[in-house]
């Protein structure tokens, strides 16, 4: 006897919509969303699209609509809680558009709960565009079948991000000049924590002087070699899931 299909289809499309999921409740998309169903995926009635909503969790749906400008679907099973995410905030030194694209699909690649823009005296950016940054995060989600979003905050000062910090939350500050070797100072700490890493030319002496003179802040060295700031960032952080996230859980 031929095979039974499986369900959902491994090829389904996965899209992660703004409204929560529930069972019985419609869901529909419209704009570029629906296009990508439509037009691209070239979904019809009774297609299976997996959707997320940030909040519960993975879901099969059958499309039960398919127009040109809107798509209607019909959750009907759930198929994952939301996903747990290790309490590690990026805080990533704004670079070129293209660089620090980058960041925002390996950060969220990588499983981090927040990315928190900085500005920095040296800077080659000043301003975010936040519905581009989110649509990034989203689709690089999407690809590798995460059922969270990263928090996106808007781009801080440093001298802001530094009076606003969470007095509970430690500070790994990868300094060019050097500092605690990366893996062992993510060991010996235990509960929330965030990495800051400058931009093109790294932070000057001013910055760095304000930097470590907070109580948060831990200098932290990533190796022998000068790393751009978009591979300080993406490499730093594989350290950080791998030494104190939850990549040594996995199996």
């Amino acid at each position: 006897m031929p095979a039974t299909p499986a369900w959902p289809p491994k090829s389904a499309p996965r899209l992660f919509v703004d409204a929560p999921i529930a069972m019985g409740t419609p869901v529909q998309v419209e704009g570029n969303q629906a296009h990508y169903l439509s037009k691209v995926m070239r979904v019809v009635a009774s297609s299976v699209v997996i959707l997320c909503d940030d909040a519960t969790g993975e879901w099969a749906a059958e499309v039960i609509e398919a127009g040109k400008r809107h798509v209607v679907l019909d959750p009907r099973e759930k198929l994952r809680e939301r996903e747990a995410v290790p309490d590690f905030w990026l805080c990533p030194a704004l670079l070129k558009k293209d660089r620090f694209d980058l960041v925002l699909e390996k950060a969220t690649e990588l499983g981090v709960a927040a990315i928190h823009p900085v500005i920095t005296r040296r800077c080659v950016a000043d301003k975010l565009n936040a519905e581009r940054a989110r649509v990034i995060v989203t689709e690089a989600a999407e690809q590798c079948a995460r059922t969270a979003l990263p928090a996106l905050a808007e781009p801080l000062k440093l001298d802001r991000l530094l009076a606003d910090w969470p007095a509970e939350r430690a500070l790994f500050f990868a300094d060019e000049l050097g500092g605690a070797t990366s893996s062992e100072a993510f060991s010996q700490h235990k509960g929330p924590a965030a990495l800051l890493v400058g931009p093109e030319g790294g932070f000057d002496d001013a910055e760095r002087t304000s930097i470590r003179a907070h109580p948060a802040a831990r200098a932290i060295s990533l190796g022998p070699r000068i790393l751009r700031g978009e591979t300080a960032a993406i490499a730093a952080t594989a350290l950080w899931m791998a030494v104190s996230g939850d990549w040594p859980t996995q199996e």
